[in-house]
């Protein structure tokens, strides 16, 4: 894909869980929402990782992977992502491509450094509980995992032999990915070649890094050259009104998370109730992208053109489904994607 190409869309999910639904709804949600996204010509799907929050049941992206990429026919689908210091990379490598046997040359593998939890979650998380911290040897577990995925660890590696036993890639190994907000992560991408996804929605003024990345990009198996997608928090409605309504749930949920008394998503009146009894007090510096669909497209390809992305994912949460649903099919006539069969 070329600079000269059109503007990507893709879709962020966390799998959100509204009050009085279970989990098993925000898993059919998930799917449904998959499927939405396909059918109106949206480029790739991502499942996010969360733990320990009550509204969001994203836990574990390899496990909503495949009940996804076998609902759907075309879409590529990955993770948004893997937070590899929790994990072995020969498990996350034999996973992936047992994913990449079910739905062939449609895996990505989006990988992370952050905890995607609290401190004390990341502790528990661990298997190793010798020590507090544990060492942050991302970048190796990085450079471990592409190895498996390539085959190309040192014949004198003590887990050489183990690249050839995963389970056969007949599509291709699944595209791995570099996610991340920080310098850091620009760099790695950079250096390792890989694809790179910036949370704009995590930090909005992570823009500097498009250009870490791309000055110091080096080709490789995984890509050519630079490509760039940054993820936004994006929300389209009927119109302005109420898109600024429907922001209203997430908006309550994520409040009441920094304050530590963490609820499920409410209802759109709740939320007003909840926000007016309780305004939020501390933020994070988030852009929310909202209002009609004209409006959102001009949002999103501000941004896109702030970055110099060639790919935008947007990411949102709401209490009702169907206005969630609505929100990417308005965004995606705007853009006029083409719609699958």
């Amino acid at each position: 894909m070329t600079h000269s190409d059109p503007l990507r869309l893709s879709v962020l999910d966390q799998s959100p869980v509204a009050e009085h639904w279970t989990a098993a709804d925000a898993v059919r949600n998930t799917i449904d929402l998959a499927k939405t996204a396909e059918r109106h010509g949206y480029h790739r799907y991502w499942l996010a990782e969360h733990h320990a929050s009550i509204s969001i049941v994203g836990v574990s992206p390899e496990a909503l992977i495949g009940p996804v990429a076998l609902a759907t026919e075309h879409i590529r689908v990955g993770s948004g992502g893997i937070m590899l210091p929790h994990y072995s990379p020969f498990k996350v490598a034999e996973t992936f491509r047992l994913l990449g046997a079910m739905a062939p040359g449609r895996i990505d593998l989006g990988l992370g450094r952050a905890p995607g939890s609290d401190q004390r979650t990341a502790y528990a998380l661990q298997r190793d509980r010798s020590r507090r911290i544990p060492p942050d040897d991302f970048p190796q577990a990085v450079a471990e995992l592409l190895a498996y995925l390539s085959d190309s660890l040192p014949e004198d590696h003590p887990f050489a032999p183990l690249a050839k036993t995963l389970p056969d890639g007949t599509g291709g190994s699944p595209d791995p990915w570099m996610l991340g907000s920080s310098p850091d992560s620009a760099r790695w991408a950079a250096e390792l070649g890989l694809p790179y996804c910036i949370a704009d929605f995590i930090n909005a003024e992570a823009h500097p890094l498009a250009e870490l990345y791309r000055r110091n990009f080096r080709p490789s198996r995984w890509a050519a050259e630079p490509y760039l997608m940054v993820a936004c928090w994006a929300l389209a409605g009927e119109s302005r009104a109420e898109a600024e309504d429907l922001a209203l749930p997430s908006q309550a949920s994520f409040a009441h998370f920094l304050r530590g008394t963490p609820i499920r998503v409410p209802g759109v009146e709740k939320a007003r109730a909840l926000l007016r009894d309780h305004p939020p007090g501390r933020t994070m510096n988030r852009r929310l992208l909202l209002g009609d669909a004209a409006e959102v497209r001009a949002q999103i390809e501000t941004v896109a053109a702030l970055y110099g992305a060639q790919e935008m994912m947007l990411v949102n949460i709401m209490h009702d489904h169907s206005k969630r649903r609505r929100s990417y099919e308005l965004i995606a006539e705007s853009f006029k994607l083409e719609m699958a069969a």
